[in-house]
């Protein structure tokens, strides 16, 4: 598998990127893996990288983005924050990531069974803690299908409230970032939400 260098990063297409990490996927799910010599790509990669993708998810140990989609050295930015939140600070490593560093997709991607987000369920309140919970409790807050066991214990209620917890953060996004939205209409990227199962491996796009 090759290493990214500028042309072929140049080359891809938003669609394109996508594609290459729904394939990256489906070799993880078959425990097959691309052939790669990764201390070449630590050559290859020493003068600057070109990666393709920007992909914000969890700092679940059971979620590293290269594993999951059979990337390699180079290949994507990696923003790895506990329950896939967003703050300014993410939003300006993915505006040097797409505007500065050219990837053509970004990817917010949560997980299954979700410590971060059974914690907010939970109102969790725990030093710095609190406050990164507190920005999932807008997710919390448009769950309005369960009624009753509106806590962590309830997988179903969890489960909601992951899946709307991507789909606000992409919402917040183009809201917050004028430099991502505009090359987002501009074609230059795709903005997409994603869910990672921990019992199988496979990672479901929000299309």
């Amino acid at each position: 598998m090759r290493t990214h260098n500028k042309e072929t990063q140049s080359s891809l297409t938003p669609d394109k990127a996508l594609a290459i990490l729904k394939e990256g996927n489906d070799r993880f799910v078959n425990n097959l893996k691309a052939n790669r010599n990764l201390l070449q790509q630590v050559n290859e990669t020493s003068a600057g990288q070109f990666p393709f993708a920007t992909i914000l998810s969890c700092i679940d140990s059971r979620t590293s983005a290269e594993l999951i989609f059979d990337q390699g050295l180079g290949d994507v930015f990696s923003i790895r924050v506990a329950g896939n939140i967003l703050n300014e600070d993410i939003l300006g490593s993915m505006e040097f990531a797409t505007k500065i560093a050219g990837t053509k997709i970004i990817v917010v991607l949560g997980h299954t069974k979700c410590g971060a987000i059974a914690g907010a369920c939970n109102h969790v309140e725990l030093g710095n803690l609190t406050t990164l919970l507190n920005k999932i409790q807008p997710a919390i807050d448009h769950e309005t299908t369960t009624k009753e066991n509106r806590n962590g214990s309830n997988a179903e209620f969890v489960k909601n409230v992951t899946a709307l917890n991507v789909t606000l953060t992409i919402e917040r996004i183009r809201k917050e970032s004028p430099v991502v939205v505009e090359l987002e209409k501009e074609g230059k990227i795709k903005i997409i939400g994603g869910m990672y199962e921990v019992e199988t491996g496979k990672v479901t796009f929000y299309e």
